[in-house]
């Protein structure tokens, strides 16, 4: 057995050890009473990107206001690399106290199915506490093609199975799986073109080399208001606060299509139910308070939290489930 892979194994039968002997000391101490000083130190928010990106921008938004209201430092350490996996595994070192977090984000959930291997099980070693916010992708368009609706879309790429290209960030990136999504509810085929990176793709599109893509409504909205790219529709379920004039690509000719970024916030498995109920209903507070929403709101993020734990519990394992299937029907080969 590989080194790293017996630390992870050490590291959680430690927390499984951490959460029975929770549950015994719990049926002797006062309910209540483990968490009760919670946070008597700083936290520590894992955040598995570079900083810049929208997983550490939507964490540095919502700290301040966290730390604020919980009377601790919310101390960001951004450990980024292969899509929120390096993030994750040293997350899953940690006692689970609640006084280590991870900042999740969408790809957690679909990683598994793109991926050979990753480190974590999300269901497993993780404890829910809260989605922040969801990022909608736009499906866009260089201005010369024909079709300037989603149904014209749908319809012009129809009369064409396999002769339109569609630029993408990275193979298994949510915007290229929103495409997949969108292909496969149409019943339409393109052929992918995959890019190092959203800035490539988009160059592309704009200069005409490649029709079609979807990406992040922050980064495309600039040139979509400006003419340099068309707008179908956007991804999520609602409109956009951001971009209120797009519709969505349900609305606009794909009933019942959604695929969305989401960011959210783990503990380890084996938390007290009460820190993660405590932290949920901080993360609830946070997003209420109109300063911040409006930060969210002015980036293209719309701040989404999930009623409680088990509601977040419930959009990751449909996520999971979600991907797998998308990934399998497109035909993706794990890498």
């Amino acid at each position: 057995m590989a080194w790293k892979t017996f630390c992870v194994f050490v590291s959680r039968l430690q927390r499984e050890t951490a959460r029975i002997l929770g549950m015994v000391s719990l049926c002797v101490v006062i309910p209540g009473a483990l968490a009760a000083g919670y946070p008597e130190r700083p936290v520590r928010v894992i955040v598995p990107s570079t900083p810049g990106g929208g997983t550490d921008t939507s964490t540095r938004i919502i700290t301040p206001k966290l730390s604020e209201i919980l009377g601790q430092q919310f101390i960001v350490d951004n450990r980024g690399g292969a899509s929120g996996n390096i993030g994750a595994e040293i997350a899953l070192r940690a006692a689970p106290d609640g006084y280590t977090l991870l900042a999740t984000l969408s790809s957690h959930a679909s990683n598994p199915s793109v991926m050979k291997s990753v480190p974590y099980d999300l269901e497993r070693d993780f404890a829910p506490i809260a989605r922040t916010v969801t990022v909608p992708n736009v499906l866009l368009s260089h201005p010369s093609l024909p079709a300037k609706t989603t149904r014209e879309l749908i319809a012009f790429a129809k009369a064409r199975p396999g002769q339109l290209h569609f630029a993408t960030a990275g193979i298994g990136t949510n915007p290229h799986l929103s495409m997949e999504l969108f292909l496969s509810m149409a019943g339409l085929k393109m052929i992918v073109v995959p890019y190092k990176g959203v800035g490539p793709a988009l160059t592309d599109v704009i200069a005409g080399h490649v029709p079609l893509t979807t990406a992040n409504l922050l980064v495309t909205l600039p040139h979509v208001k400006t003419g340099k790219l068309r707008a179908y529709g956007v991804t999520s379920a609602q409109r956009s606060n951001a971009a209120p004039e797009i519709p969505t690509i349900a609305e606009a000719g794909l009933p019942g299509y959604e695929a969305v970024q989401w960011y959210g916030l783990l503990a380890l498995a084996g938390t007290p139910r009460e820190i993660v109920t405590r932290l949920h209903g901080a993360v609830v507070q946070a997003l209420r308070d109109p300063a911040v929403r409006q930060r969210f709101i002015d980036g293209g993020a719309d701040p989404t939290p999930s009623s409680s734990p088990e509601e977040f519990a419930a959009v990751i394992r449909a996520e999971l489930k979600k991907w797998a299937k998308v990934v399998k029907d497109a035909g993706i080969k794990p890498e």
